[in-house]
């Protein structure tokens, strides 16, 4: 009884707080606090809320202006190669997960990480870049466990203050693989990297789909042996077709990413496919099954050899013998299958042994623009068209963005290959709702209360006055948590909103911070800032 009447007092003085604040304009939306999954399917999708009647600029929050003024370096590195292996200083962070192109700023007050600073900004190998590796206690004995994977942060600005302290603003580029990690004779954290080699957007070998030229005789056809031209191919309408010059396009470039083995699997399941498709779906007469065994022969009808589709270049010549067995079983019924054969059926025959949805699967673009369409939908706000166009970088935003929790952004980043964190961003995406607390599970929000109040999106780095960067995802509604002490107007993340502590309130553990409007102009007048080291990993 004393528990209950505990949080009832807190969750009482938590609203009387809130509406203390502005008692003239601010009005509290009353929130159920059983959040249950079939009221979440029915919330809208989004996260914009009322996002139209906003007037906070959101450009302010991803300029760290709480910093100060911060110089500009003026630098910057060309990409390292992939494979390439280096020292650099590294920054070890709790609660923090880099992806390349996110920001991150430091408040580096430690002398031993100030010497890293400095030996940054002066190394020749990787000027003005540290390495930064994620940390975390064990589940089972608390001890400290360091990632693999980590990303090299470029220095954009930086500020040495009176008290020899460094306030930092770095920018993600590249991930790397930690191969050992040492203390220099200054006490400077270091480390041995490895530049991870990223891959190219796979996109489906266009030859591997599209129509095939209509029957119009169905005697009348010839298949050609000869393998088509590069001109050929360029004049075929496939279906995968998007961007003809683009050579990520090529059925070429597919394969040239395959391993010899998976090579020689694909042009034989091709093979096959082609020979089952053209004696099977299209059941050849006895006509056409005489032209087929003399395809070695030059074609005497060479106008209905060049109104057909190009055939991919692995086919080869299917056997004479198997061929024979076919003709001498399907003879008897070759007319009664013609006549009962829907034409539209006979054109539509995919060329691949795959059919076309598998290749979707796996092609990065295709997959951009389905998780895109998806964060659209959920978040609202910023649009990605200009992302959709570049997968790698789709897939590295959404990573450092969605609302999860910081194993699982860990295990994104660790992830190699575009098309299959694509995949697995699709999957979060489509679980992601219920937000809980990790220690005991209690819900508080859901994904459509998320809310962009920065330009770079829902989730963001931050740093306090003493050194510890947070993760947090800011929701413009939450229920179940309980304010600490009263509102600070200093160094706020967010210009214009003072900041109040919040805890679980069911189990007191610190969840982020409440931030509410200092000027009565100012829209949101409130909304809530979430760790996300605080998430609970269960998704459903």
């Amino acid at each position: 009884m004393a528990d209950n009447e505990r949080l009832l007092a807190r969750e009482r003085l938590q609203i009387e707080q809130i509406r203390a604040l502005d008692l003239e304009e601010l009005e509290v939306e009353e929130v159920d606090d059983d959040y249950d999954d079939s009221s979440a399917d029915d919330a809208p999708a989004t996260g914009r809320g009322m996002a139209d009647e906003y007037t906070f600029n959101t450009c302010l929050a991803s300029l760290h202006t709480y910093l100060g003024e911060v110089e500009d370096t003026h630098h910057r590195m060309a990409f390292l190669d992939g494979g390439a292996v280096l020292n650099l200083p590294i920054f070890y962070l709790e609660g923090v997960v880099l992806f390349p192109d996110a920001t991150l700023p430091l408040r580096v007050i430690q002398p031993n990480f100030i010497v890293a600073i400095e030996r940054a900004l002066n190394q020749v190998d990787a000027p003005y870049t540290i390495g930064v590796i994620r940390v975390y206690r064990d589940p089972d004995n608390r001890s400290i466990k360091f990632a693999n994977v980590g990303t090299t942060a470029e220095i954009r600005q930086f500020r040495r203050l009176e008290d020899g302290s460094l306030n930092v603003v770095t920018r993600g580029q590249q991930r790397f693989r930690l191969r050992r990690r040492w203390i220099d004779v200054e006490g400077a954290p270091y480390g041995e990297i490895q530049i991870i080699q990223e891959d190219v957007p796979l996109r489906a070998p266009r030859a591997a789909f599209g129509d095939l030229a209509p029957f119009s005789h169905r005697k009348g056809h010839n298949f050609p042996r000869a393998m088509p031209s590069h001109t050929s191919r360029r004049n075929s309408n496939g279906s995968m077709d998007v961007d003809n010059d683009s050579e990520p396009n090529s059925d070429e470039s597919f394969e040239s990413a395959l391993s010899l083995t998976e090579r020689e699997i694909n042009r034989s399941a091709i093979q096959t496919s082609y020979g089952s498709d053209v004696m099977d779906e299209s059941t050849s007469s006895d006509g056409e099954k005489s032209e087929f065994q003399s395809q070695g022969s030059q074609s005497k009808d060479s106008d209905s050899t060049d109104s057909l589709h190009s055939c991919p270049e692995s086919l080869v010549d299917v056997g004479t013998s198997s061929i024979s067995e076919m003709q001498s079983s399907k003879q008897k019924d070759s007319s009664i299958c013609w006549r009962n054969t829907d034409s539209k059926q006979i054109r539509r025959v995919p060329r691949a042994f795959w059919p076309y949805w598998v290749y979707r699967m796996y092609d990065s673009y295709c997959l951009a623009q389905e998780a895109a369409d998806m964060w659209k939908q959920i978040v609202g706000a910023p649009l990605m068209d200009c992302l959709v166009k570049k997968p790698d970088l789709l897939s590295f935003y959404i990573a450092s963005k969605i609302p999860v929790s910081e194993s699982t952004r860990q295990e994104l980043l660790e992830i190699d290959g575009i098309s299959y964190r694509l995949r697995r961003e699709i999957e979060l995406l489509q679980t992601v709702n219920l937000i809980r607390c990790k220690t005991c599970q209690t819900v508080f929000a859901r994904r459509s209360d998320m809310l962009v109040m920065s330009s770079e999106g829902p989730l963001g780095a931050y740093v306090n006055p003493h050194g510890c960067v947070h993760e947090i995802m800011t929701l413009h509604k939450a229920t179940g948590l309980a304010l600490i002490g009263s509102a600070v107007k200093e160094y706020s993340w967010f210009p214009g909103y003072a900041w109040t502590i919040t805890n679980c309130a069911t189990c007191e553990t610190q969840m982020g911070w409440l931030f509410t409007a200092t000027k009565k102009n100012l829209k949101p007048r409130l909304f809530w800032g979430i760790r996300s080291s605080q998430v609970s990993d269960d998704l459903h």
